[in-house]
């Protein structure tokens, strides 16, 4: 499709009218929503949870699918979770000493006893789903197709001459279901993978035009699905509306009848007046940026995964976990227990919000987090034996440690990364009261377990006590490598540089010249040679196919490493990502090409990551989008063919799109970066840059002909230029030129609109 013609598909355009720097006249509005293109359209049947329609309001999820006459709404709600710790976690030596005294003594049968076989013998702590609705849609009635509109959230089933609708709400608890006909037959299903964790039956019950039941779970508590009806008058014909509730005794003592209120007040309110108020609110969500590239299917991916955004994180309620709010329906209980896994699901799910400018759903994730700063100080206590902090790297929804793989599940590196999150956000954001108040706090804490932690060797460097890198050697003993890791070598260097940053930028010099000092006694990255690939240890090269690329960590997401460097630092990189291809994709899963994508991007391969990006959505991509990790299909990318849902590959992706049109580490904003020669016409709008600037861009014929930056915050730019040499005009403060970049101060609010001159 022609970029203009799909360009007019958007369904609300941007006329960006600001009177010092209007765009010409002949100028196409920039896009701010998804084009209809994108929208997600599954002939029927759907005969599978996972290839379903995804429906969310942040807190609760639904997936929608089936077939013939039989229509399934699957249920779930973020903190429906069952948290019960085995007993084993209480015993005082269960602790980081014994990890490294069965260590030194090579006792693997003990360490594997203490801290996995309680992951694999207990089914808790884990994500539970809600149910599931079943609506019999009448004799004779047959589903034709599925679709989601994006843009509005909103769910469809096409019958014959009608349609069923679906959506929740967005800031309502309640999901709304409008069907075709007077007479609904629907009944609530009761998940039965809750019986593994030894539930009591479900309590049903039903009154009048209200359906329910109750399930009582564990320390007393309880979570109650409703659904209530009520046939409505239509000068066409009648309709039946349906409202869903899910309600805990975490929102009240009686989730029943606060479900039949919520789910009643709903039907009273009215299904066309709450739809109103939910599609204001997506219309909004859509508002603070959108993309536009020439490649139908990265372009519907990019949408979904800043739909997953507004579906599934809300400030307010829990982050995403490994599948969201739309916990399997199979039967089972989730896969990995739909845990928060900190060795990577978690970070690379939130790496996408921050360009996009979808802080509120960022923050879903700094205030968990946050939230969870005082459990996390007493596991740096009793577990380590140190001061500050550390996370889990398997954690529940109460912040505990799960287990598993103990050289990982249990590494105090972990929060390093974690601490990332909140160092993006304040450098996105410049605000500078969550530096002060969080950002710093939250790293320093980080950093203060790590210090505690380090040890000198004999030349004084500090190393850890012990050393892994994600996920290689699986669980083997040979997991255990020599300090330090360039994983956890790669975090050290960064957190201890950025902490000392904070310092700088709070005005704390003492600290500043503390982490500058653990910073400088700390080795550089182990390399392979001269100028060699990045080792996995200091004495230890990748010498095989690996899904994860935990040893590339200071390339990215890091940026401690990069293409801006020496040509040292260049030939290492080339040789790191020339390896990784050496060795082949067979040990990879869907979320290793979306993170090569960005890698690729990053490092100024855009061809490489087109690539990757086709191979991943090709490969490791349900029909709704959904990242299924292994190579279910079975084309040859990889010997992994299951096909569990997580969603990290889906935002790992949509960054990589990012990462092609628009970089901003190391104070430099560069427009259109990695952009391969196939997309000679691409454009964005508002897309963030660090330093709080929103930026836009338009390209055309391959070349750039439009950019404008607007400062949510004052600051200095420098721009990389973006018009290759060209003669450009400025409208808005005065530019500079500093070799390459141009250069301004950009007071809050201000905006620089820079055109290549004559381009129209």
């Amino acid at each position: 499709m022609h970029f203009a013609a799909y360009s007019r598909l958007w369904r609300w355009g941007l006329a960006v009218a600001v009177s010092c720097c209007a765009l010409p006249a002949t100028a196409e509005p920039w896009p701010t929503a998804p084009a209809k293109t994108s929208d997600l359209r599954l002939r029927a049947p759907i005969d599978r949870w996972d290839e379903a329609i995804p429906l969310g309001n942040g807190l609760t999820g639904g997936l929608l699918w089936g077939g013939g006459r039989s229509l399934k709404l699957s249920l779930d709600r973020g903190d429906l979770w069952d948290n019960r710790q085995p007993d084993v976690w209480s015993r005082p030596d269960r602790n980081y000493a014994t990890m490294r005294r069965l260590l030194a003594e090579k006792n693997q049968k003990s360490l594997e006893a203490m801290f996995r076989q309680p992951y694999l013998k207990y089914a808790y702590p884990t994500k539970i789903p809600a149910g599931r609705l079943e609506i019999d849609l009448g004799e004779g009635v047959q589903i034709k197709e599925f679709t989601l509109d994006l843009a509005s959230a909103i769910g469809r089933a096409r019958l014959e001459n009608s349609s069923v609708e679906v959506f929740f709400h967005a800031t309502e608890p309640v999901a709304l279901i409008r069907l075709p006909g007077a007479e609904t037959h629907c009944r609530l299903v009761p998940p039965a993978s809750v019986q593994k964790l030894g539930y009591p039956p479900v309590e049903p019950g039903q009154e009048g035009n209200v359906q329910w039941f109750l399930q009582k779970t564990h320390d007393q508590r309880a979570y109650a699905v409703v659904v209530a009806t009520r046939m409505t008058a239509s000068s066409d014909a009648p309709m039946t509306e349906l409202a869903v509730a899910i309600a805990s005794t975490d929102d009240g003592p009686d989730p029943v009848s606060l479900g039949r209120q919520r789910a009643q007040s709903a039907l009273d309110r009215g299904y066309s007046s709450l739809q109103r108020s939910h599609i204001d609110w997506w219309k909004k969500f859509w508002s603070r940026s959108a993309v536009a590239v020439p490649d139908r299917a990265i372009q519907q991916h990019y949408d979904l995964v800043q739909y997953f955004y507004g579906a599934a994180s809300r400030r307010g309620a829990p982050p995403i976990p490994l599948q969201g709010v739309w916990t399997a329906d199979a039967g089972k209980l989730p896969p990995w227990k739909g845990d928060f896994h900190n060795d990577l699901n978690t970070q690379m799910t939130y790496w996408a919000c921050w360009t996009s400018g979808r802080f509120d759903q960022g923050a879903s994730f700094t205030d968990f987090m946050w939230n969870h700063l005082p459990r996390h100080r007493k596991f740096a206590k009793n577990f380590f034996g140190v001061s500050g902090a550390a996370v889990p790297g398997v954690m529940s929804l109460a912040g505990e440690p799960i287990g598993g793989w103990c050289a990982y599940s249990l590494s105090p590196t972990m929060g390093a990364w974690i601490a990332h999150s909140f160092y993006q956000q304040w450098r996105y954001t410049k605000d500078e009261r969550f530096l002060k108040e969080r950002a710093y706090p939250y790293c320093e804490a980080i950093a203060r377990c790590l210090e505690d932690l380090l040890e000198p060797d004999e030349q004084g460097n500090l190393k850890l006590p012990l050393s892994s890198s994600p996920e290689i050697h699986e669980n083997a003993p040979t997991s255990w490598l020599t300090p330090n890791s360039n994983f956890d070598l790669s975090l050290l260097r960064w957190l201890f540089g950025a902490v000392a940053e904070m310092a700088n930028a709070r005005g704390d010099a003492t600290a500043e010249a503390h982490w500058k000092d653990l910073l400088d006694r700390l080795d550089p990255l182990a390399v392979e040679g001269e100028s060699g690939p990045l080792r996995i240890s200091p004495d230890e090269s990748l010498a095989f196919s690996h899904r994860h690329f935990s040893h590339l960590m200071a390339i990215y997401p890091l940026g401690t490493l990069h293409v801006e460097g020496s040509d040292h630092d260049r030939r290492i990189i080339d040789a790191s990502i020339a390896q990784l291809q050496q060795h082949g994709t067979q040990r990879w899963t869907g979320y290793s090409f979306a993170w090569l994508a960005c890698l690729a991007a990053r490092t100024g391969k855009p061809e490489l990551t087109l690539e990757n990006l086709h191979v991943y959505l090709k490969a490791f991509t349900s029909r709704n989008g959904f990242h299924l990790n292994g190579d279910f299909k079975r084309l040859g990318y990889s010997r992994f063919t299951y096909r569990p849902f997580t969603l990290e590959g889906n935002f790992a992706a949509g960054q990589a799109v990012h990462e092609m049109l628009l970089q901003s580490w190391g104070g430099v904003v560069r427009v259109f970066p990695a952009v391969p020669k196939a997309w000679k016409d691409v454009e964005f709008t508002d897309l963030r840059a660090e330093g709080a600037l929103a930026v836009s861009a338009r390209r055309r014929g391959g070349k750039t002909i439009l950019v404008r930056i607007r400062a949510e915050q004052a600051d200095t730019l420098r721009l990389r230029d973006p018009f290759d040499g060209k003669p450009a005009t400025w409208t808005g403060p005065v530019v500079g030129r500093k070799k390459d970049d141009y250069t301004c101060k950009l007071g809050k609010g201000q905006i620089l609109v820079g055109r290549v001159a004559g381009e129209e």
